[in-house]
Formats: structure tokens, sequence, C-alpha cells
């Protein structure tokens, strides 16, 4: 489900470290040699040349990417360059300044519970301690007012088991469960929230399957029959991205671009966190979703060094 296009032969790190110094070097940067060499590489091997980078230059990749390119692109690089788990750590840290902005802002923070593994769940909370001195979940306390906070709390803090297990009464008795809550208009139910944050996502999509069978309708639709509000917008998302991420990331980009001005930021995280997991799926449900392909709303909206490693990374360049 990657895009990443890898070459069958992988130089050693320390070439890929040799050929990114001699393009901020030169006169003027070759920004087409750091597309070349970084969009083309695992985030295990991209961490390798910044481990030779630092070994053979007594320098920091990431500072020099800052110093050496601009704007957009730049962004871009350092975002995909980071370990994944750095990286979902600092937007999450930048989401939660911003939470009171809106529940928008909270996006990646369900992203990295319901859209990701647990194990890079884990690693992400680990790297929030090491980078920021504290964990998510006090950052989560301090900021995050109720009932969002409860919600987000379970989810960051859960485990779940990563393996297909399904049982099938559980998920007919957990759909009642739901329905009931929602219907109360209990969103934050302890049990509600016991579900989506315990439950592995083999079961919870059985489970919201199950829902749609008894009850009539999607289980997304009955939340949104609740009424407006940062909850139901946050229970909505929380659905759509254990239940169809690809449709989740495909409506982010989508929305990044449309209207007037480009959410870069919005972009960049879309498309970075999820070539390496499911851009395939992105790329086949996006004209489903609104008409046009993925690439052509891409370059329809970027340009340049930007929009090349954007489409590099959808695997359309290269």
């Amino acid at each position: 489900m990657s895009t990443l296009k890898v070459p069958d032969l992988v130089p050693p790190p320390e070439q890929d470290a040799k050929r990114l110094k001699e393009a901020f070097d030169g006169l003027g940067t070759d920004e087409k040699a750091v597309t070349w060499v970084l969009s083309q590489r695992t985030a295990s091997q991209r961490q390798l040349i910044r481990q030779a980078y630092q070994r053979l230059y007594n320098e920091s990749l990431i500072d020099n990417i800052t110093s050496e390119l601009s704007g957009d692109f730049k962004d871009a690089v350092i975002m995909w360059t980071l370990d994944p788990a750095e990286r979902d750590a600092k937007m999450a840290k930048e989401a939660l300044k911003k939470s009171k902005s809106g529940v928008k802002h909270l996006q990646v923070i369900v992203e990295i519970s319901c859209a990701s593994s647990p194990y890079h769940l884990a690693a992400v909370r680990q790297a929030y301690c090491a980078l920021f001195d504290c964990s998510i979940e006090e950052d989560i306390t301090a900021v995050v007012s109720m009932p969002l906070r409860k919600v987000l709390l379970r989810l960051v803090s859960s485990f779940r088991y990563d393996k297909e297990l399904l049982d099938i009464e559980a998920a007919a008795s957990e759909a009642n469960q739901l329905h009931e809550a929602i219907k109360a208009k209990q969103l934050d139910h302890d049990q509600v929230v016991h579900i989506l944050a315990t439950r592995n996502f083999f079961q919870l999509k059985a489970t919201f399957e199950r829902y749609e069978q008894m009850h009539g309708s999607p289980i997304d639709e009955d939340i949104s029959s609740v009424g407006k509000g940062n909850l139901v917008s946050l229970m909505k998302m929380v659905i759509l991205c254990i239940r169809c991420p690809e449709r989740h990331f495909a409506e982010v980009i989508r929305t990044s671009i449309v209207g007037f001005g480009t959410d870069e930021a919005a972009l960049n995280r879309a498309i970075i966190t999820r070539a390496e997991v499911d851009m395939k799926l992105i790329k086949e449900v996006y004209p489903i979703m609104y008409k046009n392909t993925l690439e052509d709303d891409v370059i329809g909206d970027t340009s340049g060094d930007y929009q090349d490693f954007l489409l590099t990374l959808t695997g359309s360049k290269f």
C-alpha cells in the first residue's frame, strides 16, 4: 500500500550523506538531488543517512536542510527526514498548542491513535516524553477541555491488540451499547470511550458493520444526528480513522487544497505520514470521492520543487 519507490540497489548511507552534502555545498542548493536521495528511502534508511551525515561531517542533516532549503519544500523535507515517531510527537505538540482554536487541530492526535499501529503510538508517546520532558497525556490534560479531554486521554493511552481477532457476539453486543449511548446523546459515555479506545481495529470494523445491519444506518450518520459541536466532530473523526483511514486522509488532502489558499501543513501531514502506509488506497478512493485524481489536485495547488517532492512520495514521479 506504500507508494514509496526505493531502488533495487540502495547506496550505502555514507554515499547518500555525501551526495546530500554536495547538494548543499555547491553554488546554490541542488534541490533535485535532495529530492532524489531522500524521497526514495524508507524511514529506517533515512535515519541511517542522518546518522552517517552526523558522523562524517559533525553536522546535523536536519539543521542543514533548515538552512539550505526554504518555504514549503523545506518544511516537507524536514518532516519526511525526521524519525516518524519524532515527527508525529512534534506535530502533536503543535496541535495541542492550537487546541483552543477548534477540534480541527486535534486531528493529528486522533490520527496517531486511531490510524496508526499500536507500536507506532507507543513510539510517539516515548518520543514525546524525550522531546518535551512531559507526557502527551499531561499536555492533553492541561490544554484540552472536557469532554474532548476524556476521549483523547483514553485514545492515546491505549495499546490495542494488533492481530485479526474477531468476536461476532461481542460486536453485536457492543453495537447495541453504542447505539443506546448515541440515542441518549451520551457520546462520551464511559462504555463508548472504552470500546473505541481498547478494541482492536478488526473488531471495531466488525462492530460498525453490525451496527449498520442492526440499526439501519451507519454509526457516523447517527452520531451526526446528535447535533453539532466539537464532540460530535471528534467522534466522527475517530470512527472514520478506524473504519476507513484512507477516506479520512483523502478528505484531509482535499480540504487542504480547495478554496482560497493552501493548508500546506495539512497537505504535508497527510502525504508524508501515509506515503509508507496506505497512500495507494488513498489514491484509489480520492477520485471516487472527488471526481479528480489526487495528483491533479496536488499539481493544481503546488509548484516547483515542493510539488516534485510531494508527487514523488505519492509515486507519481521518478
